[in-house]
Formats: C-alpha cells, sequence, structure tokens
C-alpha cells in the first residue's frame, strides 16, 4: 500500500477566503484578532492503485450524495468525489445497496448499453457494468477535463498519484491586528476554507442523470460541459468512447440537457441553446439572459423550466421559477416567473412539476397551464437538492438521504423508501 499524505513547499491554494475576526482588545499598542481556519490535506495513491480500485466492491454508508442515474433496475448514485453507489432498485419500497465503484474525483456520470461513462477528475472512464457486482474497466481517457483536473489552481495529480481524499483540520490562529501572517506560508497540498467558528461547514452537493447533470447522452455521442467548454464524445462503440472535439460554450456553465436534437445548456447568466442536428458541430442558435444565479433547466416540446438561486458563486439573484416559450428556439421568451425559496433540480412528468425547493422541500405544481402554474402542495422537512420523475416513481436525492415516492395519485403522493446518509462533518 502507498497511500501517502503529505505536505510539501509549493503555493497555498485558496477556494474560499472569508475570514472573520473577533477584536480581543482595542488598546491601539495591543490589538489582537483570531482567524478560524477549515484546511484539508490531500491523500495520494499511485495511479496503479487506483485503476486497480476502479471496480466492484463492498456497499459503504452514503456520507455526501450527488448526482443520479437510472438504468434499468438500478439507480447509480454519485458520492462527491469518491466514486459511486450501485443500488439494486427491482423493489422501490426496499432498494438495496449492493455495492460501490470507487472513483477519485468523480462528480458526474451517464449510461448507455451496458457501459458507464464517468468523470475521474481530468479523466474519463468507461466501465461494463453489465453486471453491476462485477464492474470492469473497459478504457480510460487522460486529461480530457482539465478544469476538473485543476481545481483552482491545485493539481489532482503528482508525479503519477491521484489524490483519493482529503483529510480536514480545524485550528484558530491568535494574531496581531498590525501585521497580518500567513500561518499557511511554505506549506503546500493545502486546500483551505477559512470559516467563522459558528458558520455552516457544511458542503452542498455539487452539482449533478437529472437536471443537475454536466453529463449526457442522445444518440451515439456523450456531451460533457464544463465552466466554459462542451467536450463531444462519440460512443457509437460504447465500450470505445473516442474524444471527437472541445468547443466554447458559454462563460459559467452549470447545467446540461437534452431534448431531441437540442441540447439546453444553463449558466450562471442565462440559457443557451444548442442545435445538434450535425452532432459534432453544436450549434448555438439562441439563449434567453438572466440576473447572475446558479441555473438548473429542463425542456419539452413547447416550454423550458428553468430555476435560479442565489449563492456563494451564483451571485445576489431572486431565487424563482421561469418559465420560457422555447417552441421558436432561436427567440426563446419569458412566459412568467415564479418566486420559490433555493430552488435546485426539477423534473416534468405530464402535467406533474416537481421542484426540490433546498430546504423548502419538494415543491408539488400541477404545469397544465405554465402561465399559471398551481400548487398541489410540499413535501417538507426535507432538503432536496435534485429528483428524477420515471413509471411514476420519483427518486429524490436530499441532503439526508435518497428518497423515492409513488406519485401514481398526486393526491397521495406516498413515499415508498428511505436510504439514510450518514451526515459527517
Amino acid at each position: 500500500m502507498t497511500t501517502r499524505l503529505t505536505v510539501t513547499a509549493r503555493t497555498i491554494i485558496v477556494l474560499l477566503s472569508a475570514v472573520v475576526f473577533a477584536m480581543t482588545a482595542c488598546v491601539k499598542d495591543h490589538c489582537k484578532k483570531t482567524h478560524a481556519y477549515t484546511y484539508f490535506i490531500p491523500v495520494y495513491k499511485s495511479q496503479a492503485e487506483v485503476v486497480a480500485g476502479i471496480k466492484s466492491n463492498e456497499p459503504k454508508a452514503m456520507e455526501k450524495t450527488g448526482k443520479i442515474y437510472i438504468y434499468g433496475k438500478y439507480v447509480f448514485l454519485n458520492e462527491i468525489d469518491r466514486g459511486i453507489h450501485v443500488i439494486d432498485n427491482t423493489n422501490p419500497s426496499s432498494p438495496k445497496n449492493i455495492g460501490f465503484i470507487d472513483i477519485p474525483g468523480n462528480v458526474d456520470l451517464a449510461v448507455k448499453e451496458n457501459v458507464l461513462y464517468a468523470d475521474m477528475y481530468g479523466d474519463l472512464v468507461a466501465l461494463d457494468i453489465s453486471d453491476p457486482r462485477n464492474v470492469k474497466l473497459l478504457k480510460k481517457l487522460d486529461d480530457v477535463f482539465m478544469e476538473r483536473k485543476w481545481m483552482g489552481g491545485f493539481s489532482t495529480s503528482r508525479n503519477g498519484e491521484i489524490v483519493v481524499d482529503w483529510i480536514q483540520k480545524d485550528t484558530v490562529v491568535e494574531m496581531s491586528c498590525e501585521r497580518e501572517v500567513n500561518i499557511f506560508a511554505g506549506q503546500a497540498d493545502v486546500f483551505f476554507l477559512a470559516a467563522a467558528s459558528n458558520s455552516n461547514k457544511s458542503v452542498s452537493p455539487v452539482g449533478m442523470g437529472g437536471s443537475m447533470a454536466r453529463f449526457t447522452i442522445v444518440n451515439d455521442y456523450l456531451y460533457t460541459v464544463d465552466n466554459h467548454s462542451m467536450n463531444i464524445f462519440s460512443i457509437s462503440s460504447a465500450s470505445n468512447p473516442v474524444r471527437k472535439d472541445h468547443v466554447f460554450a458559454g462563460f459559467d456553465i452549470e447545467t446540461i440537457y437534452p431534448f431531441k436534437n437540442t441540447l439546453f445548456v444553463g449558466s450562471m447568466n442565462g440559457l443557451y441553446i444548442f442545435d445538434i442536428s450535425n452532432p459534432l458541430s453544436p450549434a448555438r442558435v439562441g439563449e434567453f439572459n438572466h440576473a447572475r444565479a446558479c441555473d438548473p433547466v429542463i425542456a419539452d416540446e413547447k416550454y423550458a423550466y428553468v430555476t435560479l438561486r442565489e449563492g456563494t458563486n451564483c451571485g445576489p439573484a431572486k431565487n424563482e421559477l421561469l418559465v420560457l416559450n422555447v417552441e421558436n428556439l432561436r427567440s426563446p421568451s419569458l412566459v412568467k416567473q415564479y418566486e420559490m425559496g433555493r430552488p435546485h433540480g426539477l423534473a416534468k412528468d405530464g402535467d406533474l412539476l416537481l421542484i426540490c425547493d433546498g430546504q423548502f422541500g419538494l415543491k408539488i405544481l400541477n404545469a397544465a397551464k405554465p402561465n399559471d402554474l398551481k400548487s398541489l402542495g410540499t413535501i417538507g422537512n426535507i432538503d432536496t437538492y435534485d429528483v428524477i420523475m420515471m413509471n411514476k416513481i420519483a427518486l429524490v436525492v436530499a441532503k439526508d438521504g435518497l428518497y423515492q415516492y409513488d406519485y401514481s395519485d398526486v393526491s397521495n403522493i406516498r413515499l415508498l423508501s428511505k436510504i439514510q446518509v450518514e451526515n459527517k462533518p
């Protein structure tokens, strides 16, 4: 075993710097203040060990879930930056966590023909999941997601080694007001957050199958987005993905959603619409600009539904749902906007629209008239992130677990099951 925990001399990487200080004295010559820091030290493994570990392993308790994908009777649920839980959902009332696929740096996933595609920091891996209890690595494409390989300037690989975990450390330092001292100077491989002692240190799931996805498949092509770009992979031979192109998609891209020959790309600044009639040459044909905000989107023949929420990286926009008319892709227009609490992912089946409204629960809406949505109620006491609706079952990823609801009777939506998340600091 060559797992190594290291701190060496390189540049410090700051993810968030919001230093909160408390004055312990106000005398001019004796002013003091304290800084409370949360920082993380990376744990490395050799690339050979990491690749050998990309297989079916024993099931693990869920700790920090992210994006979700349904394939056949299985649910694949991302554990942020660690891998993918495999859930046998033959009986939605009694789902079974049957395994875990270790993929360091994993956030997104998609499946075609028993092949699961997933990011591993900057790499793309293709896995044979024809037997989810015996997953096998088919192919790895190196350095195709460069923004994931370099996180704010921090390299997730080093001398053939890859970050597989982070050790969290908390510290409080007192120093003179007259002179700032960087306590991390001379240390490297330190990825830290500065935080007040009373701050909420939980990390929302980053982003996310479902409306939060950055991976999507249309026919023989896998499309992925990062902050500014769209990658196009040919998967006509599912087990042999081939990167075909890398094109500029816009700024601050967050999500991608397919509908027929169209890709709806959500960004912090607006909705971008791409025609993929020529799948290798996505053409941006329309856009709808909005105030800066986090922006998942879903769409159908006539309408796109966009949730906007404020957040640390998203800006001060309102929390709301926008309904857009997209019959003319070149000129989408606003139909109506609806006030929300703090919306994230959403899904629609027929006239039923479900919105994950963060800590305000799961909103249930009748969308028969997009310009006059009717509330059918809210499932409360659940901090929701994303939802997929299929076969009258809604799978809801929440902060404390994976919920499944039967919505065959919209007047009596029933909880079928829940897999608990073991939240850790």
